[in-house]
């Protein structure tokens, strides 16, 4: 188990075009689960929890970490599964995402695996929408669930989806300018990531045409095209990076390849964040990247997009 985690410390600061590494772990039960390892920092046993009052219910404690105080979540009732039992016994996934740091507690980590973002499929039809799974992925003939934790995180501490009424003022005297068009594609797996760039974007005056992957956009893309010409029937593209069958750098990509797409603005939105992130937009061509998710840094960036 060492050797997992010292791996999970070290490989977090890699990247590969087109390809993830998956840590793989187990909670209350049978089920494997899946989360993205550049979402962790480091993967530690359990330590001892401070119990706070008023503490949100799926909080199991606080925990003091190099410095930080970060709170510890149950994952295994946070999908709705059972309380974690024999918390000594468990391991803290201790994750950075949205500009977070938070903690997850596992009952087992089992090992790192890298894959091929086309072998990251959606969650099945009959899922429902009250899941907590933006993927699925066969490994060793059994099947691995990757969770929403943007969903697990939004549910327990909501963020401010209200954006400053400025930056709408700004963005409609650039639309009378231009004459631009008041549409916007936007790609996330995460349901609840869309509904809030959408409601953002709705917010300054715009429709949203929504695509659950970039596989979907880019399919929505060429049927657009094949009607006539791209910019005449959506301003830009705003995609996350993070996705089954194909990620925000692939779909950025083969965008810049297609001779009917290759001028379309791709903003890339993602909950990742680092160096890595720009060397990969200047390397697939898209125009910027920004973290998720501030919606007056994600109205300032449509802004810009406008006005280039």
């Amino acid at each position: 188990m060492t050797g997992v985690l010292d791996t999970v410390n070290q490989r977090t600061q890699l990247v590969g075009q087109n390809r993830l590494e998956l840590l793989t772990f187990r909670l209350m039960g049978r089920q494997r689960y899946g989360i993205n390892v550049f979402k962790v920092k480091e993967v530690l046993q359990c330590p001892k929890l401070t119990s706070m009052p008023n503490l949100n219910p799926l909080v199991k404690g606080i925990a003091h970490i190099r410095g930080q105080t970060i709170s510890v979540i149950d994952l295994s009732l946070a999908i709705g599964g059972r309380p974690t039992t024999d918390i000594e016994k468990c391991f803290v996934v201790i994750s950075e995402f949205n500009r977070t740091i938070q903690g997850f507690l596992v009952s087992s980590v089992e090992r790192i695996i890298n894959m091929h973002w086309e072998s990251i499929l959606p969650p099945p039809d009959g899922a429902g929408k009250a899941n907590y799974l933006t993927a699925v992925t066969n490994i060793d003939n059994e099947l691995v669930e990757i969770l929403d934790v943007e969903k697990i995180l939004a549910e327990i501490a909501p963020v401010d989806e209200s954006m400053d009424s400025t930056i709408g003022e700004e963005i409609a005297q650039a639309q009378a300018e231009k004459e631009v068009v008041r549409r916007i594609l936007i790609a996330d797996d995460s349901t609840v990531a869309r509904k809030q760039v959408q409601r953002a974007i709705e917010s300054i005056g715009f429709e949203v045409v929504a695509a659950k992957d970039g596989k979907e956009a880019y399919r929505l893309l060429q049927e657009m095209a094949a009607k006539g010409k791209i910019s005449d029937q959506i301003s830009l593209v705003i995609s996350d990076i993070e996705m089954p069958e194909m990620d925000g750098y692939t779909l950025t990509a083969e965008i810049r390849r297609n001779p009917d797409l290759k001028d379309l603005y791709v903003i890339l939105h993602s909950s990742l964040s680092g160096v890595f992130n720009q060397a990969m937009v200047e390397r697939v061509g898209a125009n910027s990247f920004i973290a998720k998710f501030n919606p007056d840094e994600l109205g300032n960036a449509v802004k810009t997009a406008l006005t280039v």
